[in-house]
């Protein structure tokens, strides 16, 4: 009987399979050789990325459309776009761009002979010509889907992100049973991050305090950002994207000061690079670099820009011989959530491991009543007041930990030492002295040799190499319950915002 119960889950999966490669599986067998010259583009590239390790995993591939990829921000827009013509195609448009520009990097970082394995129809294949031909056939053959019925509801059904928890781990975990002390760790790390941010702040004992500002920046007034967001806004699905000046000058406006506690080498953050013969991504502490990234969420019938920002240290020094939560690599990742009228409404912060999530909300947030009050639900150990014209956020940064553990606002606030924004998405590419290119993160989505120890303890938790460094759209942020750092509805669950 177990026999026959296993064929029979074996048959539908199998089935299951098959269902979901269509419609693609209908491209590869279409009567116009163009199509099928297209389809099996996407199955060369998928065939080479894969076996060259080089599979970009920050926004999730689509069953049955490998010329799409899907976000949680779009993933909320599914049922919406399905609805109306104009904004079904700009929807379909932005899963387009997210592969295209995922492509881009599989391609730049094939090794030689994984691209030179390419079709090469004309014989003329460059890395240019490549990624011209991918948008090229996602075009093609996201306008045949969109003319198909049964496609075009497949797309609005598996435009999905999973989320970042295995449940598999949380079954043979006896997550129900597991949760209870991990629950009672959760709120005494809360106790004594509350207790960290009562106390003044020092400079530590045999070190220092150095401050980083952002570049430069011509002033804007908020009725010009508020001008910019509305030009930016106008499209059919309302998501406020400005153009690549704006969005730069934006940045640079909205970019936090980095106040940091400095022992050792290991409080110095800055670019990273990959060294002769590593493994692993180093950090360049000469070359001091913030990594900045555009992001949404959603709120009530609006979609409100978000401006990310992350540092990364060389490491978490152990602070004993048994610290679960050392090793190499740390970072600290930043972010404000902008009114349509440019205000910040509130700010929030994690490491890039998915860990130690916290809420900054201004008197233009107010939080609102959690759900059975799970613990990590929303952690606020500081309220900020409305940001002014001119006023800027200073972060004070422990030393070792990297933990915040005071953020300011100050008018006017300046130092000498300077940072450069580079876009999050160069990570996705670095240069490697040996030559060629590769990304920062593998096809699992982390950084590799960036583990923690605690992995082998928080494992029934569900979330895979905890404490591991991760890359964007890849953070799981809660242990107890289900949570991401990019969940569309993150902010609208936690906070009523006053908008003028």
């Amino acid at each position: 009987m177990l026999r026959l119960r296993l064929i029979a889950l074996l048959a539908l999966g199998a089935a299951g399979c098959a269902t979901l490669e269509e419609p693609f599986r209908a491209h590869r067998e279409s009567a116009s050789p163009e199509v099928r010259q297209c389809a099996d583009w996407y199955s060369a590239l998928d065939r080479e990325a894969t076996d060259a390790g080089v599979r970009d995993a920050q926004d999730a591939r689509i069953p049955g459309f490998p010329y799409l990829r899907v976000n949680r921000l779009l993933a909320s827009f599914r049922h919406e776009a399905a609805a109306d013509e104009r904004g079904l195609r700009a929807w379909a448009d932005r899963l387009l761009e997210l592969d295209v520009a995922a492509r881009r990097h599989e391609i730049a970082n094939l090794p030689p002979e994984r691209f030179d394995a390419l079709p090469d129809p004309a014989a003329l294949l460059s890395h240019r010509v490549a990624a011209q031909h991918t948008q090229f056939c996602g075009r093609m053959l996201r306008e045949l889907d969109l003319a198909n019925p049964a496609s075009r509801a497949a797309l609005g059904e598996r435009a999905q992100v999973p989320d970042d928890y295995s449940m598999l781990n949380r079954v043979i975990g006896v997550y129900a049973l597991s949760k209870i002390p991990f629950t009672r760790g959760v709120r005494r790390y809360q106790e004594e991050v509350l207790a960290a941010f009562r106390r003044e702040p020092a400079v530590p004992e045999g070190g220092t305090v150095v401050r980083y500002s952002p570049p430069p920046v011509a002033r804007l007034s908020r009725a010009m950002i508020a001008g910019i967001l509305k030009r930016a806004t106008a499209e059919p699905l309302g998501i406020p994207e400005p153009s690549g000046a704006d969005m730069d000058a934006l940045f640079a406006l909205y970019a936090p000061i980095f106040e940091i506690e400095i022992t050792g080498d290991f409080d110095r953050f800055g670019a990273l690079r990959w060294r002769l013969g590593s493994d692993m991504p180093g950090v360049e502490p000469t070359d001091l670099t913030v990594y900045r990234n555009a992001a949404w969420t959603r709120y009530r019938n609006l979609t409100l820009l978000q401006l990310v920002y992350t540092i990364w240290f060389p490491e978490r020094p152990p602070d004993s011989e048994t610290d679960l939560l050392a090793g190499k690599l740390d970072g600290l990742t930043w972010r404000v959530t902008l009114a349509p009228d440019g205000e910040p409404l509130v700010f929030d912060t994690m490491h890039p491991c998915g860990c130690y999530h916290m809420f900054f909300p201004t008197q233009s947030a107010h939080a609102l009543a959690a759900p059975d009050e799970p613990p990590e639900w929303m952690f606020l150990p500081q309220a900020l007041p409305r940001i002014a014209e001119r006023e800027r956020v200073v972060l004070r940064v422990a030393t070792r930990t990297h933990y915040i553990t005071r953020v300011s606002v100050e008018r006017e606030a300046e130092s000498i030492v300077r940072f450069e924004l580079r876009p999050y998405d160069d990570l996705r590419s670095l240069g490697r002295p040996e030559g060629g290119l590769r990304s920062a993160f593998g096809p699992d989505g982390l950084v590799a040799g960036t583990e923690r120890a605690e992995r082998y303890l928080f494992w029934p938790m569900g979330i895979d190499s905890a404490g591991a460094m991760r890359q964007w759209g890849r953070h799981a942020t809660a242990f107890v319950g289900r949570q991401h750092f990019d969940d569309a509805d993150l902010f609208e669950k936690r906070f009523r915002f006053e908008l003028q």
